[in-house]
This record gives structure tokens, C-alpha cells and sequence, in this order.
């Protein structure tokens, strides 16, 4: 089967026979634990630092890129617009589906992605400011998320792969019972309930005024919707986003992002054997114009303070640090090989025992603790405030 990663070096796969050698370092602790476990330190890091110590001036990157309020406004717009044109189309109709998937999926995976941007705070220099805007770009999602998302996604950040921390691994519950053709598809089907439930199983974080915020907003929106649109418009919108997160071309960025399509062979003499599992992977291709650029996954690992329109600067000028690592080059290619292939699946993500820390889970920690946890002490990154 051809594969959707370009890379140097062909690495044959052989997912039981890699987990049980402990190629990446580390062997699991049962038989039954297939995915990649590693002692090594996560790799952004130390490539941060040697891309500052090999070109500084990418420091001058980082900070908030006033173009996303205007976008995140023009979007939220034309959901609100479609959602009251579709007030009085059958919901059980081509043309209330088509709209949900080709403009409403499209349109809220891309406030998901807005969403990825504002947490970051790149998009006011006021933390708070952030806060309060990404619960504006959530109302077309039509369920309150913005806030857990936050302190969620900054403790990916802080924690990847890190087991019990990093909720963008799935459970070995979700693996052992999601681990044939028919399991994938029903995963990558259903993958929004999936990233959005399994973070409360994880971990529960502390609620705070922000989360309540949130919640009240939403539903304030949600009500003024259907006052207006019947629930017609509610469901438009709703419905775009269980696409967004589907069998959709842009919903390939969450199975693309870390899931492990290139693993060393088990043959110990293999060269592929000397070249790490890489964690992460990037996309270059034409949907990062409707997705923040979120393709650029090892860019924006390495330098989350940078903000989406910088990251494609970040990888020019420091060309030599991306150029090897393995890509991606279609995203709805890596929802068929995801799929279709018996050696790529929810077992496929290196996992660690120790590192990282929960960021913004403390009651008592503020916005200015909790950005810097994400952006400066996992590796400082100067100019960033």
C-alpha cells in the first residue's frame, strides 16, 4: 500500500514485533500494551533550543497576529448567516447536509482551529482578552468548550505523551477495543466525541469564572438561535461541527498531527533502526489555508508562541531542522491508510511514564503562570510575553 509519508528512508512496520523489542527505548508493562513507550526526553524541545541557537532571530517571530479576530469574526458570521438561510430547510435534505459539510464543517473545524491559535494567546496580547474572544468564536460550535480546551491543550504541550496527562493519547481501552478496520472507521467517524469526552476520564480540571462564562454565553446564543431560526439553526450548526470532526478532509489534521506511520523496522541491522519514532508530523499542503496552518505541526510544537501566518517563515529559515523529518502530503489519505492499514492505528502514538506537568489545572493559578508554563519553561523562548 502506498503510503502517505514522505520520508528518506523506507521503514518497514511491524507494530507488535516493534512494541514487544522496545524500539523507542522502553518496553510496556504487559503483553497486551502495544503502544510505543520511550524514556527520551519529547523532541520540541531540544530543537527548539538548537534552532535559537542556530538562527535567533526566529525569536522575533512569536507574538499575537491581529489577522485572526477579523477571520474568526468572518467565519462566526457566515455560520450565523447559513444557520438562518437553513431555517425553514427540511433537515432531512441534501441541501441541509450538503451545507453542513461543505461550508458549516468546514467553516467551525476552522473555529476549532481558531480556537488552537487563541489559546496560545495570539490573538490579543491580554490573556484575558483571549479568553473572552475565544467564547466568541465558540458559539457557531453551539456546545461550550473553549475554556477546558485551554489548559487541556497548553498541558499537551507541556506533556506530550505523557500517560495520564496528554489527553491527545487515547486510552488502551479505546485501542484494545478500536483495533480492527471496523473500529478505526468508527473512531475516525465519531473521533469529535472522542477528543471532546475523553479528556474528563483523564483528568478533571477545576472549574473556574471563566468556564461559567462560557457555559452562559453558549447558551445565551444557543437560545437567541432558535428564538430566530427555530432549531433548524441550531442543529445546522451542531451538525457542522460533529462533520468537522468526521469523515472530513480537514478532520485528517487530528489522526496526522501524532499518530506513528513511520516506525523502525524490528530488524535490528535495518538503518531505519537509528532514526527515532517520530512523535509528530507535518503537512504542507493546500488545506492549511482553511486550518491556521495547524499542518505545520512540527513548527508549531517547537514554537508555540508563534503565531499560524509566522509558521511557514519558522520553517524558511530554519529549513535544515525540518527538511528530513517525515510529512504528510494528503490528509484525507491518512484517514484511508489509518483505516485500511493493519499496522497503523490507535496503538500507533509513543507514549512516556514521566515529564511534563499539568498547566492551568491549579485553582489558585493565574493567566500570566499559565503562559508562561506552556510557552517559556518547557524551554525558553525569548520575546514572548
Amino acid at each position: 500500500m502506498q503510503s502517505s509519508v514522505a520520508t528518506e528512508t523506507a521503514m518497514p512496520r511491524k507494530r507488535a514485533n516493534i512494541t514487544k523489542l522496545g524500539a523507542t527505548g522502553a518496553s510496556p508493562s504487559n503483553d497486551s500494551d502495544h503502544f510505543f513507550w520511550t524514556y527520551t526526553e519529547e523532541p520540541h524541545r531540544t530543537r527548539r533550543q538548537a534552532i535559537i541557537k542556530a538562527h535567533p532571530e526566529v525569536t522575533k517571530l512569536c507574538g499575537p497576529e491581529p489577522l485572526t479576530k477579523y477571520l474568526v469574526a468572518a467565519v462566526v458570521s457566515l455560520q450565523v448567516l447559513c444557520a438562518y438561510l437553513l431555517r425553514d430547510a427540511p433537515i432531512l435534505s441534501w441541501r441541509f447536509f450538503l451545507t453542513a459539510y461543505i461550508i458549516g464543517a468546514t467553516a467551525n473545524q476552522n473555529l476549532f482551529l481558531a480556537i488552537h491559535e487563541i489559546s496560545h494567546n495570539l490573538a490579543f496580547r491580554s490573556p484575558m482578552a483571549n479568553r473572552l474572544f475565544a467564547i466568541f468564536a465558540n458559539l457557531p460550535i453551539g456546545i461550550p468548550y473553549s475554556a477546558s480546551f485551554r489548559p487541556y491543550h497548553l498541558t499537551h504541550h507541556k506533556s506530550l505523551g505523557v500517560d495520564g496527562l496528554d489527553t491527545d493519547l487515547p486510552t488502551p481501552l479505546e485501542a484494545l477495543f478500536l483495533d480492527s478496520i471496523l473500529g478505526k472507521a468508527f473512531f475516525c467517524t465519531f473521533q469529535i466525541l472522542f477528543y471532546a469526552l475523553r479528556p474528563m476520564f483523564v483528568y478533571a480540571l477545576p472549574l473556574t469564572k471563566i468556564h461559567g462564562l462560557n457555559v452562559l454565553v453558549q447558551l445565551l446564543f444557543d437560545y437567541t438561535l432558535v428564538h430566530y431560526t427555530g432549531w433548524n439553526g441550531l442543529i445546522y450548526l451542531l451538525l457542522s461541527s460533529f462533520l468537522a470532526g468526521s469523515l472530513h478532509p480537514c478532520a485528517g489534521h487530528f489522526i496526522a498531527e501524532h499518530y506513528v506511520f513511520t516506525p523502525p523496522s524490528s530488524d535490528a541491522l535495518n538503518p531505519a533502526n537509528k532514526i527515532p519514532i517520530p512523535e509528530t508530523y507535518s503537512y504542507y499542503g493546500p488545506l492549511n489555508l482553511l486550518t491556521y496552518n495547524v499542518g505545520l505541526h512540527n513548527e508549531h510544537h517547537d514554537f508555540p508562541a508563534v503565531p499560524w501566518t509566522r509558521l511557514p517563515l519558522l520553517n524558511r529559515i530554519a529549513h535544515e531542522f525540518y527538511d528530513d523529518l517525515p510529512t504528510h502530503t494528503s490528509w484525507v489519505y491518512v484517514i484511508w491508510q489509518f483505516i485500511l492499514d493493519a499496522d497503523v492505528g490507535l496503538w500507533c502514538r509513543v507514549k512516556r511514564k514521566e515529564g511534563g506537568r499539568k498547566v492551568g489545572a491549579g485553582a489558585a493559578a493565574t493567566w500570566k503562570e499559565e503562559e508562561l508554563g506552556a510557552n517559556e519553561k518547557s524551554g525558553p523562548i525569548p520575546g514572548v510575553r
